[in-house]
């Protein structure tokens, strides 16, 4: 691997605040111990910097040269709601809260790139970092849109990286075209009519109605989408009753829907919606249909996507950059990626094998108790990061 010496040599001291922040986890919107943290580094580095973007975001601006031309790397800031099991030094010191998907690992690495291009400003023009609250349902990424993240710092194109548990440490994966999928929730409460459960026909039980809705939803996927396209419905939550003896007079499902285009998330949401009505009406019974839509699917630029696989060839060889396989977890890069061309890619995180002594039994994946990111990335992360910005500035635009 081609790394900078300089990222080499600070890379203990990053992976001390990369673990600085994994002990001390904020969640959506409510990170402004980590935003400080990341404000002071790079305030101590000579970067400029604007915070409040999206109520807790941080933009450190690094500037060279008399081009106009700009580039955007962002890193996601945010923790999970959930109860950590490891035991390590670093572990959480808040009941409930964890960084159990690598965002402090993200940080980290967009900080160690900072540091170099701070010193070494070998770029024509404007480097925009940009350290991103809420990325877990929050859609912190929309919210720095709204704020005037675009406007108050133009840019050509935007990147991102997210670690990937189970592929090798010193292997990028990256594609063109959607490379994750869109998250939409629904919820659908179903209004029948009590009684005793020994006298059935003296109601309308909404509980068979709802395993025949749920299993209805399952020919949107296999008889109504082409089988070329991807889709997933998955009915996760559903509550009805209070007693053995009584049939309950709602019954509520909720659950999920991952597509990876705007035209299947319409004929998904249209079909659920007529089979939940008329359903109901073919057993006397109404129901109330609501259907959120959260993160757009993430959609990688055909040319940004080529640059960043020739970067990382450069840096790990050809032979370690796959082709990234689309995922149907979901990601808020992707409101970044509707304004401006970019590339979200994928980081190898090893298969655990780094993990203290002191971690918790499960495997090393992401949103698991278990999970740690693992420092050896911050290298070769920050490596990307920096020779991805001074080649896109010297590119032609």
């Amino acid at each position: 691997m081609k790394l900078i010496d300089s990222i080499v040599t600070q890379a203990a001291s990053v992976a001390s605040l990369r673990r600085e922040i994994h002990a001390h986890p904020e969640l959506c919107f409510e990170e402004v111990r980590t935003a400080d943290l990341v404000a002071n580094k790079l305030t101590e580095w000579g970067i400029a910097i604007h915070r409040g973007l999206g109520t807790t975001g941080v933009v450190g601006i690094v500037k060279n040269g008399n081009s106009a031309r700009a580039v955007g790397l962002r890193a996601d800031m945010d923790a999970l709601p959930m109860q950590e099991s490891n035991t390590f030094n670093h572990t959480s010191t808040q009941p409930g809260k964890m960084h159990a998907c690598g965002h402090d690992g993200h940080t980290a690495m967009l900080l160690a790139a900072a540091q170099h291009l701070a010193s070494n400003r070998n770029f024509d023009g404007t480097v925009y970092l940009i350290f991103q609250p809420a990325e877990e349902g929050g859609g912190g990424a929309r919210e720095m849109i709204k704020d005037g993240l675009f406007d108050q710092f133009p840019m050509q194109a935007v990147f991102g990286m997210h670690n990937w548990p189970g592929f090798e440490v010193g292997q990028f994966a990256v594609a063109s075209g959607p490379v994750m999928a869109s998250s939409n929730e629904f919820k659908i409460t179903i209004h029948g009519k009590g009684g005793h459960a020994a006298a059935p026909h003296n109601g309308l039980d909404p509980v068979p109605l709802a395993c025949q809705m749920v299993q209805a939803f399952q020919t949107i996927i296999s008889r109504n989408k082409k089988p070329m396209d991807a889709g997933v419905i998955s009915v996760t939550m559903i509550h009805a009753g209070e007693a053995t003896n009584v049939i309950p007079e709602r019954c509520e499902l909720q659950g999920t829907v991952r597509t990876f285009s705007t035209e299947v998330l319409d004929l998904i949401e249209q079909r659920m919606k007529t089979i939940a009505e008329h359903t109901c009406a073919a057993f006397d019974m109404t129901c109330v249909f609501e259907f959120v839509r959260n993160y757009p699917p993430t959609i990688n630029s055909v040319r940004e996507a080529a640059f960043a696989r020739q970067v990382m060839a450069d840096i790990v060889g050809a032979d370690h950059v796959v082709l990234q396989e689309p995922t149907m977890g979901a990601e808020d890069f992707s409101y970044l990626l509707q304004v401006k061309p970019g590339c979200y890619c994928f980081i190898g995180n090893g298969d655990g094998a780094h993990r203290d002594m002191g971690h918790g039994e499960g495997p090393c994946m992401l949103h698991n108790p278990s999970y740690d990111f693992n420092d050896e990335l911050i290298p070769i992360g920050a490596t990307y990061w920096v020779r991805l910005a001074e080649a896109w500035l010297k590119a032609d635009a």
